[in-house]
């Protein structure tokens, strides 16, 4: 009896335990969706399946190198859940690589294939203060579905007096629902995860615990309306519940997996989130109608919060008591103490990230950058800071975060309650040799940053705000010494760069060696 497999178009291949399984698409129009919450039977059905199989255990990423190949990580156990499972999902880890390159810069670092987690070239990303939809950092949880804007519909049920079922061209009508437009900054929880896993290794989920540089992060305009219209519409909730102990649970249309078994996306944020207009259904990005990559038709941006409270690809809200119990919501981005670790981690040793804290980072030059310069040095990078606080003050330090100087206020970028602001600035740098650079940011609350990552680390390596360091070897030309050699090189046509190779010439001929020893007394001492 032949064996039946199934492979993604990267080689990742699955052999079959049985025969193909198939969970139907419910909706038309919903292409990839499979509903999952709700539905005990089926989501029993799927962990059957998976527990058949010895999927690939996640790569080692942390206490050895990262892989210098983009994409740094496959996902490939990822891909192979979705193999398991058939169709629809088999095909969802190709669908979802096509609109990375459809939508998303050619040069952007993949730091996981699928479910895809990706951050744009460093530079670029602070050339604007609006980030454009190409260079928009992507943190997906599964594939990407494709939904057609005409057969979409989202439901507003649970504690609601009056539940609804709204259409994309409903929610649109603005004699129903006014619209709104802000310009808001979205951030994932482990944006700069790199520095502490350098430092301090912790939990090596790939997909939870993405080695993100420092451009998980962007700055756009959305257009939507307010949740808080929305629940309007539905009455308001039920007489006899507290609404300070309600949260609204969002639904997303991707497949999640976690330990085995299979999820629809879902997190909540609470009432007293929503009732300050802070929580927009999206369906338009800086001008333009989402992309399918961010969301489409309709996502919630949720203002100031962790990124992943922002749910892609949405279908439902319900309001409930309390906060979700949906494992993206209880069991992940969760904030550790440093003495919590694999020997005596829990759920509920851990607290639930939702404001983001004052952060900041220097994307020009980069680590391990060598400069030649002539006393100064142009700097560039983003400040922000999360729950409704904006950036007032970014300083940099040239050595090591004891001198700082100030970012001239018309170097910053303008001011938002809920964005980043971009900065530059010409940092007077005198010193030769690598010097140790950082940032830190002051908010209008002056909340600042710790000084060192070790302040930051946790065990899931979220939310790394402490200054952010890079080390630069400076090469300056107002100095004698330097000068001379760089005429000598460049007329020689000889690379000054990179630095470790070394020259192929003799540094100095004997005549000026002797000349500047005996400036210095000789090398040996004299009786």
């Amino acid at each position: 009896m032949a064996i039946l497999s199934d492979a993604t178009r990267d080689g990742v291949k699955l052999e079959l335990r049985g025969a193909r399984p198939c969970f139907e698409e419910e909706r038309p129009g919903w292409k990839g969706f499979v509903e999952w919450e709700g539905y005990a039977e089926k989501k029993e059905e799927a962990k059957k399946i998976l527990a058949q199989y010895d999927f690939h255990k996640p790569p080692e990423f942390q206490l050895a190198p990262l892989p210098s190949s983009n994409p740094i990580l496959g996902g490939n156990r990822w891909k192979e859940y979705h193999l398991a499972l058939g169709a629809p999902l088999r095909d969802i880890p190709d669908i979802s690589w096509d609109y990375v390159l459809k939508e998303k810069a050619p040069d952007m670092l993949h730091v996981l294939q699928f479910p895809y987690n990706g951050e744009p070239p460093r530079r670029r990303l602070v050339k604007d203060e609006v980030t454009s939809n190409a260079d928009f950092f992507v943190r997906n949880h599964g594939g990407i579905p494709e939904i057609d804007a005409g057969s979409y519909f989202f439901d507003v049920d649970g504690l609601v007096k009056n539940p609804q079922r709204i259409s994309l061209q409903e929610l649109q009508d603005e004699s129903k629902f006014p619209r709104q437009s802000n310009t808001v900054t979205l951030q994932c929880s482990g944006t700069r995860r790199i520095e502490q896993i350098h430092e301090y290794p912790g939990d090596g989920d790939e997909l939870i615990n993405a080695p993100w540089s420092e451009g998980a992060i962007g700055n756009a305009r959305w257009t939507g309306v307010s949740l808080k219209r929305v629940i309007k519409y539905c009455g308001g909730f039920k007489d006899d519940f507290d609404p300070n102990d309600m949260h609204l649970e969002f639904y997303g249309a991707d497949t999640y997996f976690k330990k085995g078994e299979v999820y629809n996306y879902v997190v909540s944020v609470p009432w007293r989130k929503v009732k300050l207009n802070e929580v927009l259904l999206a369906w338009e990005m800086n001008g333009e109608p989402l992309p399918r990559i961010h969301g489409f038709p309709l996502r919630t941006v949720v203002f100031g919060y962790i990124g992943a409270r922002s749910t892609k690809w949405l279908y439902r809200i319900k309001a409930i008591k309390g906060p979700s119990r949906a494992p993206v919501q209880m069991k992940e981005y969760l904030y550790y103490t440093p003495q919590v670790g694999k020997h005596n981690v829990k759920y509920s040793n851990g607290f639930s990230i939702q404001d983001m804290p004052v952060s900041s980072a220097i994307m020009a030059p980069e680590d391990k950058d060598q400069i030649v310069h002539d006393g100064k040095i142009e700097l560039r990078g983003w400040a922000y800071s999360g729950g409704g606080h904006w950036p007032i003050k970014v300083e940099v330090s040239g050595d090591g975060g004891n001198i700082w100087y100030q970012v001239p206020p018309d170097r910053l970028s303008k001011k938002y309650f809920h964005g980043w602001r971009t900065w530059s600035m010409e940092m007077p740098v005198d010193a030769e040799g690598w010097l140790d650079f950082c940032v830190r940011c002051w908010d209008n609350s002056l909340n600042t940053q710790p000084t060192f990552v070790r302040s930051a680390w946790n065990w899931d390596m979220h939310v790394t705000s402490s200054c952010h360091r890079i080390k630069i070897f400076s090469i300056n030309r107002t100095k004698p010494d330097t000068a001379k050699r760089l005429k000598f090189l460049e007329e020689k046509k000889i690379p000054l760069l990179p630095i470790t190779q070394p020259l192929g010439v003799d540094l100095e001929d004997e005549e000026e060696y002797d000349q500047e020893v005996e400036k210095q007394g000789g090398r040996d001492p004299k009786e």
